[in-house]
């Protein structure tokens, strides 16, 4: 795999002729919205697949893939563009493997359960997760539902594992600190919560479930400890897995790394798995800052897998991006969220060359917006192709079972063409598995 950075001048012909490529293959594997209109600085990646397939008239997908032994699901995953097409055409090239050289990886997306189902069926392939985002918890320890009945069946269609993501955020979004402690702290609530639990999943065709941990400091680390024993105890009895997805505050200042040396042991120990996911940099009302940094993500690591056992960590990765207006407002200022492909279609129109910092591994671009005459400054940091890469050579590094993708309610072409090239992406068979239908 290479990853290119445009440099001024260049083309999509003239960098697919550089590297001894179709231009088409760049565009699509890249999914590239103006593929010729490149921006000085965006990455195009580029990969050199094992085994190809051209087809040829009457082949259809699933007799592509009985042919080349391989399943149609992964036909679809090495050859995503599929997804938006009705049919194949003779002379056209399909990939039927890359050479991955490198670790399995499981993958857990995270998502809402209207997730345009187009973009669905696109990533499905990619994972062996997905984390369905919506179920509430009250102070009375109820869980308010969600209709996620068509995205549970379409995911295990695909052979991806639906995990329950369960929180005690309000329907406005703010975390209930009030419903976090009436649980933790009344045996009785605990108990009712954990029913509610196996009801919903008795029900509905759940794999496990995904619980995040609000408010997790070092005063009440033993009671969510005593709580996760109980839930742990009782889900996996039933065939059921738990994963926990916490955020870890980690600040950097004057060249120092500082986070709440949380003893996160006992629940390693415990849960089936834990996503550390940090929204500490990058974020909506948060300064201006990377989205997230490959430098000071080694070092909380590097502490966390003293307590947590590597195998049991996914590493969170988060895909949005955000435009912030200068100068900030500490309580006042609020970034824009965009997407990559939002991020390099802004950084088109107003002609920004976009650069990359070395430290973080990520990329960010300035430009100057017009309003009545007044000069708006901006900065937008986001991640890329590099990003990707930098990122995942942590997961073979600290030996993590793999990623937590915050979130695929939109696809990102090249973190699934550098994850699916390079990684050997884990599946659930359902057959192996007891789990409630």
């Amino acid at each position: 795999m290479d990853i290119h950075v445009v440099e001024p001048g260049e083309t999509i012909y003239s960098i697919a002729e550089l590297y001894g490529v179709s231009a088409m293959r760049l565009i699509q594997d890249n999914g590239l919205m103006e593929p010729y209109n490149l921006v000085t600085g965006q990455t195009i990646v580029i990969v050199y697949p094992e085994q190809t397939y051209t087809v040829q008239e009457g082949d259809t997908l699933e007799s592509i893939a009985n042919a080349n032994g391989i399943t149609l699901l992964q036909l679809m995953r090495n050859n995503p563009f599929l997804s938006d097409r009705e049919f194949i055409y003779p002379g056209e090239t399909l990939v039927i493997s890359y050479k991955n050289s490198k670790i399995n990886v499981s993958t857990n997306g995270y998502t809402n359960p209207f997730m345009d189902r187009g973009t669905l069926r696109k990533t499905l392939p990619f994972l062996t997760y997905i984390s369905i985002f919506g179920y509430r918890t009250t102070t009375d320890a109820e869980i308010i539902g969600i209709d996620d009945t068509e995205i549970i069946q379409i995911a295990r269609e695909y052979g991806v594992a639906p995990i329950m993501l369960l929180s005690t955020v309000t329907g406005q979004g703010i975390g209930n600190i009030e419903a976090v402690y009436s649980i933790l702290y009344n045996e009785e609530l605990m108990d009712r919560h954990i029913d509610n639990i196996l009801t919903i999943f008795r029900t509905k065709g759940y794999y496990g479930l995904n619980l995040t941990l609000q408010y997790l400091n070092t005063e009440n680390t033993q009671v969510y400890v005593d709580y996760i024993t109980k839930l742990v105890e009782r889900l996996n009895r039933e065939g059921y897995l738990v994963f926990i997805t916490l955020s870890p505050n980690i600040i950097f200042n004057a060249n120092e790394i500082t986070f709440e040396r949380i003893d996160y042991s006992a629940i390693g120990r415990l849960v089936n798995g834990i996503t550390l996911l940090s929204y500490n940099w990058g974020y909506s009302y948060g300064a201006p800052a990377p989205v997230t940094s490959v430098f000071l993500l080694r070092q909380f690591y590097e502490y966390a897998v003293t307590l947590i056992a590597p195998e049991k960590i996914f590493m969170g990765i988060p895909l949005m991006g955000y435009d912030w207006e200068l100068p900030y407002i500490v309580g006042i200022s609020r970034a824009r969220s965009l997407t990559y492909d939002n991020a390099i279609a802004l950084a088109g129109e107003v002609g920004a060359t976009i650069q990359f910092d070395e430290v973080s591994q990520t990329p960010y671009f300035e430009y100057v917006e017009n309003l009545s005459g007044v000069p708006i400054p901006h900065i937008v940091w986001f991640i890329d192709a590099r990003s990707i890469d930098a990122l995942m050579e942590l997961v073979p590094e600290f030996g993590f079972q793999g990623i937590g993708i915050w979130n695929i309610m939109y696809y990102f072409a090249q973190l699934w063409l550098i994850v699916n090239s390079q990684y050997e992406i884990e599946t659930i068979n359902e057959r192996d598995v007891n789990i409630s239908s």
